[in-house]
């Protein structure tokens, strides 16, 4: 595809759209497909990498994570559905009636709020700072919704900063269901500090915390500690842990529970690793 008439807002548009829906791509192949020279791919790359979509490698880009970045919000809603809709089942059946729960900016919490847009689970007060479970929700019967404001993130589609802390410490929920990008040593850890401040008073707030991980944030590590594990009541991961990684959970006397992915789900799942 030849794209030279394109402006550089438009064509890097459009070179965001691709490597976030095929995970990464070398420079070459994005000249060749832009029609441009390979200095305005780099030139365009690292207009990306500082808007934070991607992050560029020798001689390429991905948008895939790494130990100090958090990938965008549009490639980890594509990343390991079967595996967080495993576990968001598993959490569906600690949410009762009456409850006040909590959802943080994860794309897997945010298969517990499409759950409870499906279902009949009220009355239920849902809070969350995540502008796509906000939008599920909305005119959902039998949720009282609370939006957490805050400056808005629209790399994470989410309301983060002091606003959005401050909001979070003024309530008591029953539940909070976080995720986070890393779980290794008896810790969770997570790439970016500004959303580390939102998960841990996220966390302080609830009666009861629970984690939800697909496999591959096990033995992982990311830049910032969030929390040791033991500040949560329940973590939920999917069936493809590996042996090892459960024995690790087992040694730091973490509260697991293994969640089965589903059969029909199984075939469709997406094997890129470690959004949140």
């Amino acid at each position: 595809m030849n794209n030279t008439q394109q402006g550089p807002a438009a064509r890097q548009a459009a070179m965001a759209e691709q490597v976030l829906a095929d995970g990464s791509a070398t420079a070459a192949e994005l000249a060749e497909r832009f029609g441009v020279s390979l200095m305005t791919i780099h030139r365009d790359l690292d207009e990306l990498e500082r808007q934070g979509i991607v992050r560029k490698f020798r001689g390429g880009v991905t948008a895939q994570p790494s130990g100090v970045f958090e990938s965008n919000v549009q490639y980890r809603l594509k990343t390991m559905r079967a595996e967080k809709a495993a576990v968001a089942e598993q959490a569906m059946r600690l949410i009762e009636p009456g409850m006040a729960i909590m959802l943080d900016d994860s794309t897997s919490t945010l298969e517990i709020a499409r759950r409870l847009r499906l279902g009949e689970m009220g009355p239920l007060t849902v809070v969350t700072n995540f502008l796509e479970a906000i939008n599920l929700l909305a005119d959902q019967r039998g949720i009282h919704l609370m939006a957490l404001g805050g400056d808005y993130d629209p790399l994470h589609s989410s309301f983060l900063g002091v606003s959005c802390v401050e909001a979070v410490q003024s309530l008591r929920v029953d539940v909070c269901f976080a995720s986070t990008s890393a779980v290794h040593g008896g810790y969770a850890y997570h790439q970016e500090q500004h959303i580390v401040s939102v998960k841990r008073a996220m966390l302080d707030s609830a009666a009861r915390n629970v984690l939800l991980i697909d496999h591959t944030k096990l033995a992982r590590t990311a830049l910032h500690r969030v929390v040791p594990l033991s500040r949560f009541d329940l973590l939920l991961v999917d069936d493809g842990a590996s042996p090892q990684a459960l024995r690790d959970l087992d040694e730091h006397k973490v509260d697991y529970q293994v969640c089965a992915k589903a059969p029909t789900a199984t075939k469709g799942s997406d094997d890129r690793a470690g959004a949140t």
